[in-house]
């Protein structure tokens, strides 16, 4: 859980994620749209991938990342756990 909240704690990291919502992108196309230089993007993307956040596949000379909707599913699990215990106290 700990490498899950570091990677969304950068706004660059968040914004990937926004981006992934929308369809799978290479690790260039995710570079072009950002001022910053690839190998920083390498770096948030490994980050992403340590969380399980993302998930990467070669394709060619390529990789292809995609959002990885089964921990964003037990993320929402694990957070919604604590609106039921303040439910149950009120």
């Amino acid at each position: 859980m700990n490498s899950l909240f570091k990677a969304l704690n950068d706004a660059t990291r968040r914004e990937i994620l926004e981006m992934l919502k929308e369809g799978d992108l290479t690790a260039g196309e995710i570079a072009e749209r950002f001022d910053i230089s690839k190998p920083s993007i390498s770096h948030h993307l490994d980050l992403l991938k340590q969380a399980d956040l993302v998930t990467a596949v070669k394709e060619g000379q390529y990789i292809r990342y995609s959002l990885n909707t089964t921990v964003m599913d037990e993320v929402l699990k694990w957070f919604l756990q604590f609106n039921k215990t303040k439910k149950s106290r009120g």
